[in-house]
């Protein structure tokens, strides 16, 4: 491979590719503007200005920043509109400076600068009299101009709240916009402070009140005439609706801002739409329309910019789905473009998500010009984001090109100017990046290190998600979870006294659990403290052991906590593949009545891989609760099951699966007075194709009758109402829900079903969280007796885990897939039979367990294997 020359000093940033550029990162939807007539194609800019002319010199300069800001000469606007701040003041012409200020604040939110935005924000709203206090406006008979400035000014800090986190005060700060814009009888304003509402509901979890609030905007801008602001306000609400994963919607909300487009003959509207739809058809895997989509968007582009950014999508989309000749034909195209594209932070990332991209399919030396060209002209432009961005990447084209030392100077580079202007979601993809390189070049202290680094920083990302461009959602399994993967494993290599460190080890895959289940709620929902196992063992479950195993590309590594014993760490040599071919046999043939040997063969290989390596210590320890923290497709099948030859690992332990300790603080369950909440739902809904459940009713009669107080919800009174109703009522200890649902991957298709329909988990996460504010007591025990995981899902159980957290539950029992309902109605009667005599919750389903198992009709795993207990064990 030819080496490529080290042009200038150059860096990188970790946008994905993927969806780019049109998407806003906060909810703004209508474009402001600095002066009376509408603007557009401004999707995160709302610039604010009175609607009567300030003074000739503060006038000029806000024009001139607008002007630079439309541009994307950030650094340079900043300067024109400190220089607008400064000039008002002098005249004391406080409406000017309040509105140079909250435009500066925008510029500032742009390039990074979170405090100086802050900041100019707070100045611009005590110049114009708002008591942040008391959030109230303290001038009598205020005149619209102020209104105005005032009403844009809380908006844009609303979404300076949302991008910082800050969910509650943006949720607030909304709606104080949103009742100025009503004042000044200004529609456009409501709606994008009623969205912006929507992001915080959902964002802090309130997943239904926020798509409430969606649904109204939406039908609320149906019936407005066609117009410019229609159109964009659409294409917005259907982007917000693609980040939120609500697809669907999405397609048909941006479908309508199209039609408007294309009757009033607006080609950058419509350009934009298509570009928009085309985002929308990827994430929905239909590739043919999103290809349409991108090409329709360039075709019809009347700038450069857009078309470029359509084909750009276009070629990532193919070189992803591997038609590379395709592809291939797409690059003069754009390459032509390129010399024609803007010096600004649009045009300048364009030519990088085009490099990054290209590098895949590409000259190397070619794709090594165009990084060196970005770093230059984001230095002209003094973006130091951008700059960042194309050094970092540049950095990644040397190190796939083997020249080390200059791919680490590059990396190194670029990692310092993040961290200088706190880009978090830019220095965390350089840690790694450079943790790799130092790897390469045997460093390996150094390389830990930098995997530290990149970890920790990925956690303050998780504190403060929103700060991550919310258009590109993490590509997971690409970009976040192989830092951690990566990291274990050279913890594991480490030699010499203390070496390696398992505890820290264990903490790290604990960690990726915890980001693996913020990926898949799309937010930071998960705060419980870490809890330290050795303790948890040692001091309050001497009768327990911990298994953390840990797939790596090739060894499956086992790290287990033993009472009273420090950690111990054994190496299974076998590779990832190996390892989830045999995971996969498992799950397909446990559930097949005539696939029994195969089953007891491969569940075998497994117990050899995992469990014999420590089979004597667990012995010796005479510990009867083995808790799995499970890594990857482990969490799909049942460690109850695993078969030693002559006994499945149920015949002698309890088992239960926790995501991690971090996320659970054991607790036993209180027996005194046991009440539950029982429902079910013998008849699905007509609309959905679920088998009838005819034994749902012997179900809930059985927990009644073994001596639980409880109270029943059946079929047409089984409700998301009435369920929401009545666990409001009183504090129940158990909430049964014997009904059919799915656990997936994708929290949109993780549910269980009730007669008026689908209670999504985030749903189901809402409707506890309302039983929360009204009571301290937490749902003790969540059972759901009837679901299953999505089919040809290999990550659904994430789903299981993630309905475990979201209900606030200290234990959840349920089902990996669907057993007979006479087999169900057995466990459920012993279950209960054993919780009443005062057992755990992992005694009483380990003799639930052991009940089918002793059964002729029921002792195949099939039977008895799918309930898993996850969580608290006591």
């Amino acid at each position: 491979m030819a080496k490529l020359q080290l042009l200038k000093r150059v860096i990188r940033f970790a946008i994905t590719p993927i969806v780019l550029f049109t998407l806003a990162v906060f909810l703004t939807i209508i474009p402001s503007t600095f002066a009376q007539q509408q603007k557009t194609n401004s999707p995160d800019g709302f610039h604010i200005q009175t609607n009567k002319p300030l003074a000739t010199t503060p006038q000029q300069l806000l024009d001139q920043g607008e002007a630079l800001y439309q541009a994307g000469h950030f650094t340079k606007a900043v300067t024109v509109l400190q220089q607008a701040v400064r000039t008002s003041q002098r005249e004391s012409n406080n409406l000017a400076q309040a509105a140079a200020l909250t435009n500066l604040s925008l510029v500032y939110q742009q390039l990074g600068s979170w405090k100086e935005a802050y900041a100019t924000i707070d100045n611009s709203l005590n110049l114009l009299g708002w008591d942040e206090i008391n959030q109230k406006l303290n001038v009598n008979n205020p005149k619209s101009e102020l209104l105005e400035i005032l009403a844009q000014t809380l908006n844009i800090q609303g979404e300076l709240q949302l991008a910082q986190g800050q969910t509650d005060a943006s949720f607030q700060t909304s709606q104080q916009a949103e009742q100025v814009w009503k004042k000044l009888g200004d529609n456009a304003g409501v709606t994008r402070s009623r969205i912006n509402q929507a992001q915080a509901l959902r964002v802090a979890g309130f997943y239904r009140r926020g798509l409430d609030i969606l649904n109204e905007v939406s039908q609320q801008l149906i019936s407005q005439p066609d117009s410019l602001v229609k159109i964009t306000a659409l294409r917005s609400l259907g982007n917000v609706l693609q980040q939120l994963g609500e697809f669907e919607d999405s397609q048909k909300i941006l479908q309508q801002s199209l039609e408007i487009a294309q009757r009033l003959q607006l080609p950058l509207e419509i350009s934009l739409t298509e570009f928009s739809l085309g985002n929308t058809a990827r994430s929905l895997s239909n590739i043919k329309d999103a290809i349409a989509h991108y090409e329709n968007a360039a075709k019809i582009a009347p700038n450069p910019l857009a078309k470029v950014q359509a084909l750009i999508n276009q070629l990532s989309l193919l070189v992803e789905n591997e038609r590379i000749t395709e592809a291939k034909s797409l690059i003069p195209t754009i390459q032509s473009q390129l010399p024609n594209l803007p010096t600004n932070q649009t045009g300048i990332y364009a030519r990088i998500n085009f490099a990054q991209t290209f590098t895949k399919i590409g000259n190397k030396k070619d794709i090594a010009e165009i990084l060196t060209s970005s770093v230059q002209q984001a230095k002209i432009i003094g973006d130091e984001r951008a700059e960042s961005y194309a050094l970092g990447s540049l950095g990644e084209v040397y190190e796939q090109n083997q020249q080390l030392p200059e791919a680490q100077d590059l990396t190194q580079q670029a990692l310092f100017i993040a961290q200088k202007i706190d880009a978090l979601d830019i220095a965390y993809r350089l840690e790694w990046q450079l943790a790799r390189l130092l790897k390469a070049q045997g460093n390996i202290p150094a390389a830990i290190s930098a995997y530290d680094a990149a970890v920790t920083t990925l956690q303050s990302l998780r504190r403060d998600l929103v700060a991550v461009n919310r258009d590109v959602q993490f590509n997971f399994r690409d970009r976040v979870e192989p830092i951690y993967r990566q990291s274990v494993e050279l913890l594991l290599q480490e030699k010499g006294q203390g070496k390696p460190d398992l505890d820290k080890a264990r903490q790290r895959i604990e960690a990726l659990q915890l980001a693996e289940l913020d990926n898949f709620f799309r937010e930071a929902c998960l705060s419980n403290q870490f809890v330290v196992s050795d303790k948890v063992v040692d001091r309050d479950n001497p009768n327990t052991a911990i298994f953390y195993p840990i797939i790596l590309d090739n060894q499956l590594e086992i790290i287990i906590k033993l009472p009273k014993q420090p950690l111990m760490h054994k190496t299974s040599k076998v590779n990832r593949q190996q390892v989830e071919e045999v995971i996969t046999k498992i799950r397909e043939t446990i559930v097949e009545p005539d696939a029994h040997r195969q089953f007891q063969a491969v569940s075998q290989q497994l117990y050899n891989w995992l469990i014999k390596p420590v089979e004597t210590e667990i012995k010796n320890s005479k510990v009867n609760t083995l808790v799995f923290i499970p890594d990857g497709l482990l969490r799909n099948i049942p460690m109850s099951a695993l078969y030693d030859g002559k006994e499945y690992l149920v015949q002698n332990y309890s088992i239960v699966v926790s995501p991690g300790l971090q996320l659970f603080t054991p607790k036993p369950l209180e027996q005194k007075k046991l009440n539950a909440l029982a429902g079910g739902l013998s008849q699905p809904p007509k609309n959905e194709k679920f088998a009838p459940l005819p034994n749902v009713k012997v179900e809930l009669k059985l927990i009644q009758e073994s001596g639980i107080l409880t109270t029943t919800l059946l079929d047409k009174n089984f409700t998301s109402t009435t369920l929401a109703k009545t666990i409001n009522a009183k504090a129940f200890k158990i909430v049964h829900l014997a009904t059919h649902g799915q656990f997936s991957s994708k929290a949109k298709d993780t549910f269980i079903l009730a007669a008026d329909g689908r209670i999504n988990v985030s749903e189901l996460d809402s409707l506890l969280k309302s039983r929360e504010q009204k009571r301290t007591e937490p749902v003790e025990l969540l059972v759901l007796s009837a679901c299953e995981t999505a089919a040809g899902d290999n990550r659904a159980a994430l789903g299981l885990a993630g309905v475990a957290l979201r209900a606030g539950a200290r234990s959840t029992l349920a089902s990996l897939w669907q057993i007979g309902d006479n087999s169900t109605a057995l466990f459920i009667d012993e279950f209960y039979h054993q919780l009443m005599t005062g057992k755990t919750t992992a005694e009483a389903l380990h003799f639930a367990q052991l009940k089918l198992l002793e059964s002729p009709e029921y002792n195949r795993p099939m039977y008895w294997a799918p309930y898993i207990l996850v969580g608290n064990w006591l």
